[in-house]
């Protein structure tokens, strides 16, 4: 059985009523007390309950540190509300609310320089509220139970800044948040122009979702307009996103109600760094280089790099060698990563590069130009691969008129 209202077994409906009598002391304190919202909690760990009533009694401790009764009322600080990107717009054709979340324009470094990580999750715990009041709206509204919402992905910029391991830390604190605090709220999530970096970063963060949700993602193809209206009223969906939807002053992308993000302005950084942790540390003598070596084996994958030195600048560059099991200067090897300066003494440096083809890649620290100063580096250095089914899928699709769900994602 779906475990769901009506279509409970014996033995789901048993767990039920004892999920309600263990959670006496705390009922008239949840956001909702009917059998919809906790089968919710138990549909999320499989119907056992200690789990379940584990995962509900944190969630009413996250409830009380958000202040969620009157987190509507709260107000997030400027730079949140100018350029965290999203909004919900519209509603699908069986009623339930829509998200979009605009990730291309999202500048992660903007601002997680301009604002606290605690008010980054609050914000984004404020729109799991709006989404859930809104479901009860149109329950109301409506004349039937509405629990999930429906969401667009638009990865249109997607790139190799949003691979910054601080903004991917980050937002994976967000999605754990939305899992552990809105079970079973997400109807599906459709990913539209999806470039082909969207594997490399859906596999940084899919190990967040839960199977279930995996298998909610899916991967539209160029027809995405289209799929889209089979699922939500043309007269729902902005213009900019296939639709006739338009604000009322004919704002095609209805930026009303969706936020399209963008670069933070520098005024409004509060620092310049993160406090960052690294792997290694080495001594590049003076007058010399360090090289560190990296096997990729196939196409696609992401170099992703963070280092600071101190007391002075450092080179650094990226090469893929052309001889295999020696060592080779720079000038014998393939600048794929041009050489330069860095002033990471005053401001750590960070980057990424997608290796287009397979070989060893050297990441090298260049101090051949200090006659006088040894530099002492600390760095760390991770691989990033692709996730394989929506890499296949995103490969598939091409051009084809197809949708793909991620349903089989390891």
């Amino acid at each position: 059985m779906s475990g769901r209202v009506g279509e409970l077994s014996p033995r789901q409906a048993e767990t039920l009523a004892q999920f309600r009598e263990n959670l006496q002391d705390v009922l008239p304190s949840l956001p909702s007390q009917d059998d919809y919202f906790l089968l919710k909690w138990l549909r999320a760990r499989c119907f056992d309950l200690s789990k379940s009533e584990a995962m509900l009694r944190k969630h009413l401790e996250v409830r009380k540190h958000m202040d969620a009764d009157n987190i509507l009322a709260w107000e997030a600080p400027e730079v949140i509300r100018k350029y965290m990107s999203g909004g919900m717009c519209g509603y699908d054709r069986e009623g339930s609310p829509i998200w979009y979340d605009i990730i291309g324009p999202l500048d992660a470094k903007g601002l997680l320089f301009s604002a606290s990580k605690q008010d980054l999750l609050k914000n984004k715990f404020r729109d799991c509220e709006v989404l859930r009041r809104e479901c009860e709206q149109q329950s109301k509204k409506l004349g039937k139970k509405i629990e999930t919402v429906l969401m667009v992905y638009d990865c249109e910029g997607l790139g190799l800044k949003h691979l910054w391991k601080p903004a991917v830390d980050t937002y994976g604190e967000l999605l754990s948040m939305f899992e552990e605090n809105y079970p079973e709220s997400l109807k599906r999530l459709f990913i539209v122009k999806a470039p082909k970096i969207f594997p490399v970063a859906y596999n940084l963060v899919k190990h967040f979702l839960s199977e279930d949700t995996r298998k909610k993602v899916v991967v539209l193809g160029s027809n995405w307009k289209e799929v889209l209206q089979k699922y939500i009223d043309p007269e729902q969906i902005p213009v900019e996103y296939g639709g006739t939807l338009t604000d009322p002053d004919g704002d095609p992308k209805c930026s009303s109600k969706i936020n399209y993000g963008g670069d933070v302005p520098q005024h409004y950084y509060v620092r310049d760094q993160l406090a960052q942790q690294y792997e290694h540390t080495v001594v590049v003598n003076r007058g010399s280089s360090h090289q560190v070596e990296y096997e990729i084996l196939f196409p696609g994958c992401v170099l992703r790099w963070q280092f600071r030195s101190e007391g002075a600048d450092v080179g650094f560059g990226v090469y893929l060698k052309t001889k295999i099991g020696e060592r080779q200067r720079a000038g014998e090897m393939t600048e794929v990563y041009p050489n330069q300066r860095y002033n990471s003494h005053m401001v750590p440096e960070d980057g990424s590069l997608t290796c287009s083809t397979p070989g060893i890649y050297v990441l090298r620290f260049d101090n051949t130009y200090s006659y006088l100063h040894a530099k002492k580096v600390s760095y760390s250095v991770e691989v990033l691969l692709p996730d394989a089914a929506s890499a296949q899928q995103i490969q598939n699709l091409g051009d084809k008129l197809s949708e793909v769900a991620l349903n089989h994602s390891p």
